[in-house]
């Protein structure tokens, strides 16, 4: 029975399904097999005898990857896996509470609050105490209450060295006591308050290391300190030796930092347990031979790697496409058209990936799609017309068009906060029902207190409709997403950087829709006329060509939601330096550019067949024009794997010294950037934009041009 079991397995992966009672670090490569290797090594334990169910404890990071793990075991051995626990960290911790919630001090029937629930509850805090959320915002409160948790501080721990911080403890002590006498716990003490039940409690800290023999950790590239910690209790037993840790991860695919994802405790446990057994999972049984090349070219320029280099006997495959365009809009249009051309070659649409860095980028992707008839879905994300902002967005600009739209009026009335609670708007909806009038016209005809703050929305809708009267389009969406509060809301946020990235992009959007409208002069220069038309485009957008559920279409999505996935062909666009690597990583340490260079090896091998990389010249980001340099990833895969396709405007040779999106310097026009070139050697000419001097086309032999 068990040669069965090892059967389909390589040499590498039968050694680390076969290994003794020992720990072990598997490092597991893309495509190369890592839900094989744990699931065998389940089932090879127990076909041995070494271990029965209820010894085995295996933790992963999604309970779609738990439920696979459990049915891949039984399909395999003719074992009830329910007796071992295989979950989350989230879920095993749950379990453990609910078993001892006595000493872990909490009700037997806690209620567990999801990401939500948990905000929720802090908004419902900061009410009770009378704090104002525009000092406190609730986001930012939950994110700092999180973080700690995961670095398993309490706030009598927290170290304040400003009052705001200490300020913030305080709530967070605030919020502690509130969940306790409500009987809740949120994720993140789902973990801590497991940990310190294991860590003070001995006796049932005993109990589990005795029970465990064998632990077995999915993506242990992606656990937190905490969970490492936790991961640590249960594996330390100094009389007995404690379980047998068996991690399997990949150092080069933990793109997670921002989610606390520790990539330093791989060599932690290596040398803290130390772990005689490194074995590594290099055979890739995805992509094809080039793509592989060019993925390991590329990580091969991090420093501090465990190493691995991957390879495959599927063959060398095709080489990597890449292509360059004028703009991002023409780089949208290019990738649509090579779709539709790989749709006549016989390719199905859910065969083809759309990869992008920063989710604002889809929009042109989008619009793109819509325009060629495309069907499409975007994967872990919503459309861009469907998300939060841009639909908060939206809602103003249409009661600038029509007053009269309840809808858009409910959405925004209190959105970003202004005080107009609940109750005043159930109040406003009663008296807008008896007069048989619109909520916006209904205002003026409440009286007290609950009036004051909605006559003051009212006239802030008043105020934005007359100071964009006479604005273009472009110049109305940003007056309003400025007047609206909605940029300084999301500035406030901790993670509210894309949100405010698509409210640029809307903007972006508006530009090119009265570009490619056919409106009359006459209409264009109305821009509430022709914001009407803009509103009814979005809404158009939103409602169409997004595919059913079970229809076949092009996913998009950006490269952190692809992890895990894989698809025969998949375009990645955007590469260049600001964008991927991304500008907030260039401002770090190295340790940032890194792990923008995991994400590249990530988006890399989600290729089977065939790759496409593509750039853009200019790219229209936060309303601004930028000329950025070609992602220095390019650069990082050796030319003979590249299938150059003509870009439309050819850059200057390496061999000259500059390149286009270059900043240099000239004697009499000052500073400036490359925008487009032509010609080579002595002929060679560039344009450059000196900003306040112009647009110039020089002529490179004579220019006396210095690199920035």
């Amino acid at each position: 029975m068990s040669d069965s079991l090892l059967t389909h397995l390589n040499p590498q992966q039968a050694e680390a399904v076969t290994l003794p009672a020992r720990h072990a670090l598997v490092l597991a490569g893309a495509g190369s097999g890592k839900t094989r290797v744990l699931t065998t090594r389940i089932a090879w334990l127990l076909q041995q005898g070494v271990v029965s169910p209820a010894g085995i404890l295996a933790v992963t990071f999604t309970n779609k990857a738990a439920r696979e793990m459990l049915s891949r075991v039984e399909a395999m051995l003719p074992v009830n896996a329910r007796g071992m626990w295989i979950g989350t960290f989230h879920g095993l911790c749950n379990r453990l509470l609910r078993a001892h919630h006595r000493d872990a001090g909490l009700d037997r029937l806690f209620q567990i609050l999801d990401v939500a629930d948990q905000l929720a509850a802090i908004k419902r805090l900061l009410k009770t105490l009378n704090i104002d959320d525009e000092k406190f915002p609730p986001r930012d409160l939950q994110y700092f209450i999180n973080a700690h948790k995961e670095a398993g501080l309490r706030p009598h721990a927290v170290e304040a060295l400003d009052e705001y911080t200490r300020r913030r403890a305080e709530l967070y002590q605030e919020y502690e006591n509130q969940c306790q006498r409500e009987s809740v716990v949120d994720f993140a003490e789902l973990l801590l308050r497991s940990f310190e039940l294991l860590q003070r409690n001995e006796p049932i800290r005993r109990h589990y290391q005795q029970r465990f023999r064998y632990i077995l950790v999915d993506e242990f590239q992606d656990t937190n300190v905490l969970q490492y910690r936790w991961l640590k209790l249960l594996a330390t037993n100094g009389e007995e030796g404690g379980a047998a840790l068996f991690c399997v991860g990949d150092d080069d695919q933990s793109i997670y930092r921002f989610r606390g994802a520790e990539i330093g405790n791989m060599r932690d446990f290596e040398r803290e347990f130390r772990v005689q057994d490194v074995i590594r999972l290099e055979q890739n049984y995805r992509s094809h031979g080039n793509i592989l090349d060019a993925a390991n070219a590329i990580i091969r320029n991090n420093g501090n790697r465990l190493g691995k280099n991957l390879w495959t006997d599927r063959g060398e495959g095709e080489p990597i496409r890449v292509f360059e365009a004028y703009s991002d809009s023409d780089e949208a249009r290019w990738i649509v058209e090579e779709i539709q051309s790989l749709f006549c070659d016989g390719v199905s649409r859910g065969d083809i990936a759309l990869l992008y860095r920063a989710n604002a980028q889809s929009r042109v992707l989008e619009h793109q799609l819509f325009s060629a008839g495309v069907p499409y879905r975007v994967h872990g994300g919503l459309r861009f017309f469907e998300r939060q902002e841009i639909k908060h967005a939206l809602a103003y600009l249409r009661l600038l068009a029509n007053p009269g739209d309840d809808t858009a009026f409910m959405r925004v009335v209190n959105f970003p906060t202004r005080g107009i609670g609940a109750r005043t708007q159930e109040t406003l909806q009663d008296t807008a029902r008896q007069r048989n009038e619109s909520l916006y016209a209904a205002v003026p005809h409440l009286s007290g207190k609950s009036a004051i703050s909605l006559a003051r929305f009212v006239s802030l809708i008043e105020t934005m409709r007359r100071e964009t009267e006479t604005l273009p389009l472009p110049e109305l969406v940003e007056h309003v997403l400025d007047l609206s509060g909605l940029r300084t809301h999301y500035q406030t946020e901790r993670e509210g950087q894309d949100r405010l990235e698509n409210l640029d992009e809307l903007v972006r959007a508006a530009e090119n829709f009265c570009a490619e409208s056919r409106a009359s002069s006459e209409v264009l220069a109305q821009p509430h006329a022709l914001l009407a038309d803009f509103l009814s485009h979005a809404s158009l957008e939103a409602g169409d060509h997004q595919a059913g559920a079970q229809e076949e279409a092009v996913q998009l999505m950006t490269v952190h939601a692809a992890k895990g996935l894989e698809f025969d062909i998949v375009f990645l666009c955007g590469l260049e330096e600001g964008l991927f690597p991304h500008s907030n990583s260039l401002h770090e340490s190295a340790a940032g550019l890194e792990e923008e260079r995991r994400l590249m090896y990530v988006a890399v091998t989600r290729a089977r067949e065939r790759l496409y990389l593509s750039c853009a010249q200019s790219r229209l980001l936060h309303g601004q024009t930028h000329y950025h340099p070609q992602s220095r990833f390019l650069g990082e895969i050796p030319e003979e794997l590249l299938k150059p396709l003509s870009p439309l405007v050819p850059r200057v040779a390496r061999s000259s010294g500059f390149r286009i999106g270059q900043n240099v310097r000239h004697p009499t026009f000052g500073y400036g950037v490359i925008v487009a070139a032509e010609g080579g050697g002595n002929d060679a000419k560039l344009r450059i934009n000196f900003g306040d001097a112009g647009v110039k086309w020089l002529l490179l032999s004579m220019a006396k041009l210095e690199a920035v």
